[in-house]
Order: C-alpha cells, then sequence, then structure tokens
C-alpha cells in the first residue's frame, strides 16, 4: 500500500518494537497530535510506558499482526530485524514506512553491499564466504588483517571477528554462524561519520549535520557536532546519504555510517533503516529532531527544518552509569533516560547531551 496522501492528526502510527527508539518515536508523535501503537513481544518494552496502545506478541502472529493492523493508520519501526515476512504481511493491509525493500537490503550485510556497489556508493572490498576454500582464496584476494561478519543481526560488534591469518579466519569461520558470511577488507580509517537523513513520500530530502562517532568497546559512546572534517567531506557525506535514499525510494529517516580515510575519501561502513542513536544529538540543537522528522515522513506530511543552533556532544549512557543523571544536571545537560528495568552490563540506558551554550553578555 503506498498511498502518500497526508494523515491528519489523530492518526494512530504503528510502531513494530518497544525499545528507547520506539519510545522516542511515540513522544515525538505525541507532540504532533498523533496516537502510537506499540508491537512488540517483550511485556517489559518501555515503549510501553509511554503509549496506553500496546500489543504484546510475537512478530509471527499473523492473528495479532492483523488485529495490529487494523487498529492502525500506517506501520513503521525501530529497528532493523523485523523478520521479513512480519514486513511482507503487514505491507498488504496498512502502509509500510519505510517499505520492505528498504528492510530487506539493510538486514543482509551481502545485500546492503551489493546495493551500494550497484549505485556507484564507495565501500570497503567484500566477498561472500560460503566455505573454508572461499575463505582462503578471498582472504589472499582482499588482503589481511580482514573482517569476517555474519550477515545478519551484528549490531554493537556483535557477529564479527578480525582476522590476521588463515588459522584465524579458519576458526571464525566455525564460530560465526550461519552461513554464508561476508569477508570486509580492514579500514585503516582516520575517523567514523554518520549523516542521518529523512525522505518523505513525495521526495522532498532533509539531512542533518553529519556527527563524528567514538566507541568503546564496540558500542557507540559519542556523537560530536560538528565533526572534526573539512566541510567538503561534510557535504560529500550528506550528497552520499541523500543518493541512499533516494536510490532506496525511502520514506522516514535513514542512519548512514561512514569511514573518513585519512586522505579525506568516505567509504560507506553501514545503513540503518531507522533513526539512529548517532542521531540522538538532534533531540537538544535541532528545530526539528530526527525523531519528529520520522514521524512526518511517516505520516506524509512536509519534512521540518533540521538547522542545527548549537555545537553538541551526545554521551551515551551505558550500564549502570545511568545513575549519574542525577549529578551531570548542570548548565548546558539534556538528560534521556530510557525507562529499561535493569540496567545491565553494555546496555544503553540512556543518553545526555552537553550543548554550547553561550555566555550571556553582561
Amino acid at each position: 500500500m503506498n498511498d502518500i496522501s497526508p494523515l491528519p492528526q489523530g492518526s494512530t502510527i504503528g510502531i513494530l518494537g518497544g525499545g528507547q527508539l520506539g519510545r522516542m518515536l511515540a513522544l515525538a508523535a505525541a507532540r504532533l497530535g498523533m496516537k502510537t501503537h506499540i508491537f512488540c513481544p517483550d511485556p517489559e518494552s518501555p515503549a510501553f510506558e509511554v503509549t496506553p496502545h500496546k500489543t504484546v506478541a510475537a512478530y509471527d502472529d499473523e492473528a495479532a499482526l492483523a488485529a495490529f493492523a487494523a487498529a492502525v493508520d500506517v506501520v513503521t519501526y525501530e529497528f532493523e530485524n523485523v523478520p521479513a515476512r512480519t514486513a511482507q504481511f503487514l505491507s498488504h493491509l496498512k502502509p509500510l514506512r519505510p517499505g520492505a525493500n528498504a528492510l530487506a537490503i539493510s538486514q543482509d550485510r551481502l545485500a546492503e553491499k551489493a546495493f551500494l556497489t550497484i549505485n556507484r556508493i564507495p565501500v570497503a572490498p567484500f566477498a561472500a564466504i560460503s566455505d573454508l576454500d572461499r575463505l582462503e582464496a578471498e582472504l589472499e584476494e582482499i588482503g589481511a588483517p580482514a573482517v569476517l561478519k555474519t550477515t545478519r543481526l551484528g549490531y554493537d560488534g556483535k557477529g564479527q571477528r578480525i582476522v590476521r591469518n588463515m588459522e584465524e579466519a579458519a576458526h571464525a569461520f566455525e564460530v560465526l554462524v550461519p552461513h554464508p558470511l561476508v569477508l570486509e577488507g580492514f579500514i585503516a580509517f582516520d575517523k567514523e561519520i554518520s549523516v542521518v537523513v529523512a525522505r518523505n513520500g513525495a521526495g522532498e530530502v532533509a539531512a542533518f549535520d553529519p556527527a563524528e562517532n567514538l566507541h568503546r568497546d564496540h558500542i557507540l559512546k559519542t556523537s560530536t557536532v560538528p565533526a572534526a572534517i573539512s566541510k567538503k567531506t561534510a557535504e560529500k557525506a550528506t550528497r552520499i546519504a541523500t543518493a541512499i535514499v533516494t536510490a532506496l525510494d525511502y520514506v522516514g529517516v535513514l542512519g548512514v555510517e561512514f569511514f573518513v580515510l585519512p586522505d579525506g575519501k568516505l567509504l560507506v561502513n553501514e545503513i540503518a533503516p531507522r533513526v539512529h542513536n548517532s542521531g540522538h544529538w538532534t533531540e537538544a540543537v535541532c528545530i526539528t529532531d530526527q525523531f519528529e522528522q520520522h514521524i512526518r515522513a511517516v505520516l506524509g506530511w512536509p519534512l521540518g527544518d533540521p538547522t542545527r543552533l548549537a555545537d553538541v556532544v551526545m554521551e551515551n549512557l551505558i550500564g549502570d552509569e545511568i545513575g549519574a543523571i542525577p549529578h551531570k544536571l548542570v548548565t548546558g545537560i539534556r538528560p534521556h533516560a530510557y525507562g529499561k528495568a535493569e540496567s545491565r552490563k553494555g546496555r544503553k540506558m540512556g543518553h545526555i547531551n552537553r550543548v554550547a551554550v553561550k555566555k550571556r553578555a553582561k
């Protein structure tokens, strides 16, 4: 269902997934006068706390999915690992934004790399690995070190191994499942950046400024804006992100992660068909943040103004770090706790935005 007619205030947006991104989308929708209905198998989902409309059911429960679709006007999702069959089933009942095609491409690293390559968007050297003979041949061709990854369900450093020789590669091949895997060239990058970009059904595109990202233990720790890159590099990253959402005929917000090489060239690392962790800074310093922008696109509304009003550093609060929020409430700090019941090592519990507040003239 591809009708792009704008939905009126009071419409209900169905959100697949009940994590922090779903929670923040629901809050943004409420500000615009919309209702949300969260569908998630986990009864403890933090998004349930901010909407009275929820369904607790498995993603393959077609009866529950049909009832969910009947209760909403449009469907979106907060994470890219929604089962493809679920997306296809719902797309025949209500508009699904972003569409099932974008979901299918971004769920599979090989499909994603192939899509980017076909559209002449630079990526690291890669190859599909189905057996050890192919692994040995491709490791020789691509060169070591390299990174062996699962094609699906990898995030925050999970589902991948750096391999420096065939012995390490063979061990990683046995450990990482299911097959096939993907072997990628190891990139000696200068820094990592990301661009959060939005597109609506009318083809209007708006991009936020690139953020410079630092990771700790494979988990995003900070996103700094402006990024320490040249204006030319920033403009090129935005052009590439715009080309990706256009080629996908995408509706919604998309995160595009880049490696910046020492010579200033850009390689796309991956794309995420959803609001993005590295875009959380937008809620503190942008006229329209990424969550409202996604809701606008999903509703068929004009996109908002992504102008940044101040410099900012977003810091993820991981595990027990969430307990520090009361002590961080000082000038220029905007906190956001996700309402998760249990704090665990490596779990994103919230974030803070450190805004560069201009001193008032005396």
